[in-house]
């Protein structure tokens, strides 16, 4: 353990001294070790009122937690303060100690809180300054001088790179490594689930092996370095005599890795700094429209057929849910080598892009990624009844597993198991405040930009013009092109209809107003957006159609336009039949040409606008009446049939 003192060194070259901090491993500290059942007995004892027994218990935790404590903080005058607070809390609530046998698992949970509130936001998010570091740790003399250098010089790397950690990253390692706890232990100790303490611990284990690094240490210094942090903040020689850290106290399983990796915030290519990918959206198209270097064979959405020759381990999806199921989905596809044990992210949408990475370079493009066979994209959080009609439409049955839940930052790992059926690996509540969707992009990736001004800015206005029944219509609207854009820059529509009516609508709801200014009908916000692009919130344009179609079980059937960039999906409900043009490479709606037996051809034709430095008044959002309250069902896709049929 600890016994730093300051002291003045005479550097021997120089002449000049220095303060530097000692440690000594002559321990002062001696505690008689008390067996589980010997010191559950005074638990029981001192919980009666005998007062030897809880004094007893007082001087072995105040041992106890100091080489705890000491570990967390790396601070002398610290340590002591938070033992002392820790002993005094204690002796408070030791009537609600409930297990005996748990004595110093409940001491160690009252001296970590006393840590975490003690470092209170710097927990999360910083280091410890360096500051409060006074020099290096001295040596002891030795008969080999130079081997005594390089043991001391080794000694300062590792604890220098201890206390560089954030906080929470050497509580974790300290848990695990010298605590001897399992993940399960460490969740409950950190309020997370099992596997966030798993994905934790990698980046612990990561980011220490950098500072490492930067040291000059190689990889394979990890263990060796937990080990002799271990050795010299032992309690006693004897404890650090029998201290050993071994390669399966570091393992995390394969998903926790997986996990590490997105959240981690080192050794990845830092996009936004690299000054190429700062907002807009990207886009994966998958060599249906193109040779761009882009596997055709890739189911991303995990929705193939049971005939797929997919290998088990080829990929893993992860989706995540900022708002929860059912809304805006962020999505990252992790691929294997060939050797089926190095995983690299290929596929990437996020809250600010989306990105496509093969040969060391990273492609950015206008549109969102779809299933190359233009199968509908399935989510594991889908609807169940939408999913059977789509699974009807397209005859064949999604081999994905279905889970249920709807909180806010949902995060789904899913992947092929032995019987190429698409499991659900883990799901929670992120519970860690860290972005998820990074890469692991090696900092040579190159990255190419090919979108266009309104993609690379993130959100645009456009136009709606066309006919119904003969009469023409008009109207703006504002779309958000990534989900970053969507709180500020708000998807809102309003069109012009021939009869002096209004359609309207914002984030506050959605309304038919007629010529006199009435409310006549009353919806939710984003009724009349069904069936069109929502590109903000992950899906492509295609598949945002056709799962609206699916919702209301309606037939649709879909076809690329040879010669183009375009897809035409078909829609057909009851004697009406809506045909939508779909832009895919740019991922948005250009046309809907729709009829029925009792009218003519109808059509509205979208026009997006590259430049907004030249709008005018038509695109200032629309008011929603105030104090309105939605009254009717939203109709959803069929919005547009009932206002061909003057049902709206």
């Amino acid at each position: 353990m600890y016994h730093p003192s300051n002291k003045l060194h005479k550097n021997q070259k120089t002449g000049k001294k220095t303060t530097i901090l000692s440690v000594s491993l002559n321990y002062n500290i001696q505690m008689q070790t008390l067996t589980e059942n010997e010191r559950a007995q005074l638990v029981k004892k001192a919980q009666l009122g005998d007062k030897d027994s809880l004094n007893r218990l007082a001087e072995e935790a105040r041992v106890y937690l100091h080489e705890y404590v000491m570990r967390l903080t790396l601070q002398k005058d610290l340590t002591q303060d938070i033992v002392q607070e820790s002993i005094l809390e204690m002796f408070k609530v030791f009537h609600k100690l409930k297990n005996a046998d748990r004595f110093l698992a409940w001491l160690d949970g009252i001296a970590f809180n006393k840590v975490r509130s003690h470092y209170g936001r710097k927990w999360r998010h910083k280091t410890i300054s360096l500051s409060d570091f006074n020099g290096e740790l001295a040596c002891h003399e030795g008969q080999n001088a130079l081997a005594d250098t390089i043991n001391n010089e080794l000694k300062q790397i590792v604890i220098k790179s201890m206390r560089e950690l954030a906080p929470r990253y050497r509580a974790i390692i300290i848990m695990r490594c010298y605590k001897d706890m399992s993940f399960s232990e460490i969740a409950e100790s950190l309020s997370c689930t099992k596997f966030g303490a798993q994905s934790l611990f990698y980046r612990a284990k990561r980011s220490l092996a950098k500072k490492l690094g930067s040291y000059g240490l190689g990889k394979g210094s990890l263990l060796m370095a937990l080990v002799l942090f271990g050795k010299l903040t032992s309690t006693s020689e004897a404890a650090a005599a029998n201290l050993a850290v071994t390669a399966a106290t570091l393992n995390v399983g394969t998903a926790a890795t997986l996990a590490g990796m997105v959240a981690s915030k080192t050794a990845i290519v830092s996009l936004v700094a690299a000054g190429a990918l700062t907002g807009g959206t990207v886009a994966v198209n998958q060599g249906i429209l193109s040779n761009d270097n882009q596997n055709q064979d890739t189911n991303i959405f995990f929705n193939s057929s049971e005939e797929s020759s997919i290998t088990d381990n080829m990929q893993q999806s992860w989706l995540y849910f900022p708002d929860g199921s059912g809304n805006s989905v962020m999505m990252r596809l992790l691929k294997y080598d060939d050797s089926g044990q190095n995983p690299y992210c290929q596929y990437m949408q996020n809250q600010h892009a989306n990105y496509y990475y093969d040969n060391d370079t990273v492609s950015i493009n206008n549109s969102r990624i779809y299933n190359p066979d233009l199968s509908v994209a399935r989510l594991p959080n889908d609807n169940v009844d939408m999913s059977r009609f789509i699974s009807r439409v397209e005859g064949r049955q999604s081999n994905i597993e279905h889970i249920s839940g709807n909180k806010k930052g949902l995060l789904l790992i899913s992947g092929y198991s032995n019987d190429n059926k698409i499991r659900v690996i883990d799901r929670y509540s992120t519970i860690l405040e860290e972005e998820y969707f990074q890469s692991n992009w090696p900092q040579s990736t190159k990255v190419v930009d090919n979108r266009d001004e309104m993609h690379k800015r993130g959100w645009t206005y456009f136009t709606v013009e066309g006919n119904i029944g003969g009469k023409n219509i008009s109207g703006t609207g504002q779309i958000p092109l990534v989900y970053e854009a969507s709180n500020k820059f708000r998807p809102w529509l309003k069109i012009q209809l021939s009869d002096g009516s209004r359609i309207i609508d914002t984030n506050k709801g959605a309304c038919i107003v007629d010529k006199n200014g009435k409310t006549t009908e009353i919806y939710q916000a984003g009724t009349f957006f069904s069936g069109l692009s929502r590109p903000w919130m992950g899906l492509h344009s295609v598949d945002t159609v056709r799962r609206d179609a699916a919702k209301e079980h309606i037939e649709f059937e879909t076809k690329l336009l040879s010669g183009t960039n375009n897809a035409e999906v078909t829609l057909t409900y009851e004697q009406n039949e809506l045909v939508y043009t779909i832009d895919m490479k740019n991922d948005l709606v250009k046309k809907i040409v729709f009829s029925s037996a009792n009218s003519d051809e109808n059509e509205l034709r979208f026009n997006y606008l590259q430049n907004i430095d030249d709008s005018d008044d038509s695109f200032v959002e629309p008011i929603f009446p105030r104090n309105a309250r939605s009254t009717q069902n939203s109709p959803g896709i069929k919005w547009l049939v009932e206002l061909v049929n003057n049902n709206l």
